[in-house]
C-alpha cells in the first residue's frame, strides 16, 4: 500500500499539498515503527512464547511424574487440578504483561487503564475476598499433600472421611451418615488419621483377687495369638505391648495393652482382643474389675494349747466399709 502511494504521488498526493503532507509523515512513522518499535515488539513476542513453553513443560512434567509415583488415582486427578490451575494462571500473567508491553509500543496511554483495572481489583477483592482464601488455601492443601479423598480426618472440629475436594471446598462424611460442607479457608488444622499407622490402648480391668504376673501373662498370650493369627498378621506394625499395672481404682486393677497397626486397621483386632479377655477371664477363674466391689481377707485364729479354734472374732474395722456423713465433709461435726 505504501508502494502504491509513492507512486501516485501527484495529484492530490504532490509534495507541498495537503495529502502529501499526510502522506510524508505516514512513511516517517511508518520508518521509525519499522526501526524502533517492531524490534522491541517482536522481543515481547518471543520472550513470551518462551514463558509459555516453559510453562507447559513444568505443568506437564508435574502430570507425569504424578501419573508413575502417584498411589491412588485422586491425587492423580488433585496434581493435575493444581497443573490446570497453573498453567491457565500463568498464561493470564503472561498474556497480561505482553499485552501491556504491545500496547506501550503502540504509544497507547496506559495509566487511566491501569488505574481502572486498579478499581475494579480492589471491588472485586473485597466482594470475593472468602472465595479467594478458599482458592489459595485449597491450592496449598493439594499441593502439600495434607489428605486425600478416602482418608479420615478432623477438619474444622469435625471428623469423617473425605468424598470429595475442590479448590474452594471439601466434603466430609462422618460416621453416622451426615455430609458436611467445609471451605478451605477454615481449614487452618488437619488431622490425618489415615497416614503412617494408628495406636489404640486397651484398658483391661480385672479384681483385685488376681495374681498380677498371672495377669500380664494372659493377657500376653491373647495378644500374640491375636497378633500371629492368618486373620490380622498383615494388619500389625510391631508386636503387642502390656504395660503391666498402670492404675489401682478401689478393688480393680487397670492393665493396658497398646495396640500398634496400620493406619485405622486398629478396630478389628481391638475388637477380637477384648472377646478372647473375656472368655480368658471365664476360664481361669478371674473376676472382671469392679471398683465398687470390697475386697476384704478373714484369717482364723488358733486357740494357743488347744486344737479347736476360737470363736470367730470380729474383723478389724474396715474404713472403706464407713457409711458416709450425711452431712457436709468441711463442717466441724464428727
Amino acid at each position: 500500500m505504501l508502494v502504491f502511494l509513492l507512486a501516485a504521488r501527484t495529484g492530490l498526493f504532490a509534495e507541498g499539498r495537503f495529502l502529501g503532507k499526510v502522506l510524508d509523515e505516514w512513511i516517517v512513522d511508518g520508518q521509525e515503527f519499522m526501526h524502533t518499535k517492531l524490534p522491541h515488539l517482536l522481543v515481547v513476542v518471543a520472550i513470551a512464547f518462551l514463558l509459555y513453553r516453559i510453562l507447559r513443560s513444568v505443568t506437564f512434567h508435574m502430570t507425569r511424574v504424578a501419573e508413575q509415583h502417584a498411589p491412588i488415582p485422586e491425587r492423580i486427578s488433585q496434581v493435575k487440578t493444581v497443573a490446570g490451575i497453573i498453567r491457565t494462571t500463568g498464561l493470564a500473567v503472561i498474556g497480561l504483561i505482553a499485552g501491556l508491553q504491545v500496547l506501550d509500543a503502540l504509544g497507547v496511554n496506559l495509566a487511566p487503564l491501569l488505574a481502572s483495572a486498579g478499581v475494579a481489583g480492589i471491588a472485586i477483592g473485597l466482594a470475593a475476598q472468602n472465595i479467594v482464601k478458599d482458592v489459595l488455601n485449597g491450592v496449598l492443601i493439594l499441593i502439600e499433600d495434607q489428605f486425600n479423598v478416602g482418608d479420615v480426618v478432623r477438619l474444622a472440629g469435625l471428623a469423617g472421611t473425605v468424598e470429595s475436594m475442590t479448590l474452594r471446598k471439601t466434603t466430609v462424611r462422618d460416621a453416622d451418615g451426615t455430609l458436611y460442607v467445609i471451605p478451605n479457608s477454615q481449614i487452618t488444622t488437619v488431622a490425618n488419621q489415615s497416614v503412617g499407622y494408628s495406636v489404640a490402648t486397651v484398658n483391661v480391668s480385672v479384681d483385685f483377687s488376681a495374681n498380677p504376673d498371672t495377669v500380664v501373662a494372659l493377657l500376653k498370650g491373647i495378644a500374640m495369638e491375636i497378633r500371629t493369627s492368618e486373620q490380622f498378621r498383615g494388619v500389625f506394625v510391631s508386636d503387642p505391648q502390656v504395660l503391666g499395672v498402670d492404675a489401682v481404682k478401689g478393688s480393680e486393677i487397670i492393665f493396658p495393652v497398646v495396640f500398634k497397626t496400620q493406619a485405622t486397621k486398629q478396630y478389628a483386632p481391638v475388637r477380637e482382643f477384648r472377646r478372647r479377655v473375656r472368655l480368658a477371664l471365664e476360664e481361669s477363674g478371674l473376676l472382671p474389675g469392679d471398683p465398687n466391689r470390697v475386697f476384704q481377707t478373714f484369717v482364723d485364729k488358733v486357740v494357743p494349747g488347744g486344737g479347736n479354734s476360737a470363736p470367730e472374732a470380729e474383723p478389724e474395722h474396715d474404713p472403706t466399709l464407713k457409711k458416709p456423713q450425711d452431712g457436709s465433709p468441711f463442717s466441724s461435726e464428727s
